[in-house]
């Protein structure tokens, strides 16, 4: 980026002390003081800033274009990020509660995030070689890849559509609830109550730690999955599913087949609905045929 105007090594504390400032460098800056003045990048356009500390609120409102490099914005920079689009975000710590709301096409690489509403009503976000701890990540938001997060949280990628998850660690309950056209890569999934009332939520390589997943899915597939301490899976969900070892327990499952090692108990009881999901045991079916003629795909894999 060019820069016009280079502004370094002050302190701001007034109510939009650099509002609407074009094509500028903002380095080596602190952002606090007694007059706790609020919006103090606000409408800015085309800047970078770099190595700023933030301790006020809304610094970052109706932004374009820019980059917030290795700077630290403390818990008391209330919703920081809203409505700013095409920005970069590379090696920053971020405690501030809202942390990016109605924004667009941002990057945010290499951060260390505790927000407890992180990334809501956005679209075209990427994240990567970041850690975020939020109790509701990326809520209502589209178009949406991460790559190598590790994550913490509760009610996570609910209401989501087109999401790219790879090589990452979610700890979280209650993920992906509503959403749509999903997919998780080589990642581990730890949680209670995974997946329900998706569509189109795809599993390769992953392990699945945690009670009561995946129910009430539309399209639900799992390639090359392991499965742990889940019980009282599937309930109710369209499945096609190959399993590497055990599942606990498979419940009512509405439609779809489920091809695993071994299974703790397969419960049909009290559905309240057509359920006519095949579970089948590869000991089993590889009785059944021969690497020349298989008659179930994979099943001699």
């Amino acid at each position: 980026m060019e820069y016009k105007n280079i502004i370094e090594n002050q302190t701001f504390d007034e109510e939009r002390s650099l509002y609407n400032i074009k094509d500028t460098l903002v380095q080596n800056c602190i952002f606090d003081g007694p007059k706790d003045g609020e919006s103090v990048l606000k409408e800015t356009r085309n800047i970078t800033v770099k190595d700023c500390q933030f301790s006020l609120r809304y610094p970052l409102w109706h932004v374009q274009n820019y980059e917030l490099i290795n700077s630290s914005l403390d818990e008391l920079t209330r919703a920081p990020i809203w409505y700013s689009h095409h920005g970069i975000i590379n090696h920053c710590k971020i405690d501030g509660i809202k942390i990016l709301r109605e924004c667009s096409d941002t990057l945010v690489t290499h951060c260390t995030i505790d927000s407890p509403e992180f990334g809501w009503y956005c679209h075209d976000i990427t994240v990567k070689d970041s850690t975020i701890d939020s109790q509701y990540i990326f809520l209502n938001t589209n178009n949406v890849k991460i790559e190598n997060l590790k994550f913490s949280g509760k009610y996570s990628f609910q209401y989501m559509n087109n999401v790219e998850i790879t090589d990452s660690y979610l700890d979280t309950k209650d993920a992906f609830w509503h959403s749509k056209d999903v997919i998780v890569k080589n990642s581990i999934v730890k949680g209670e109550y995974l997946g329900w009332f998706s569509e189109n939520l795809t599993f390769i390589n992953c392990k699945i730690i945690g009670t009561q997943p995946l129910c009430y899915c539309k399209n639900l597939k799992l390639i090359d999955c392991t499965m742990i301490d889940t019980d009282l899976s599937f309930e109710y969900s369209e499945v096609e599913a190959s399993i590497k070892g055990h599942v606990d327990s498979i419940k009512n499952v509405k439609s779809g087949r489920i091809i695993l090692d071994s299974v703790g108990e397969i419960i049909n009881e009290d559905a309240v609905m057509e359920t006519t999901g095949e579970i089948i045991i590869r000991d089993t079916i590889n009785q059944m045929c021969s690497k020349e003629k298989c008659v179930i795909e994979k099943c001699c894999n």
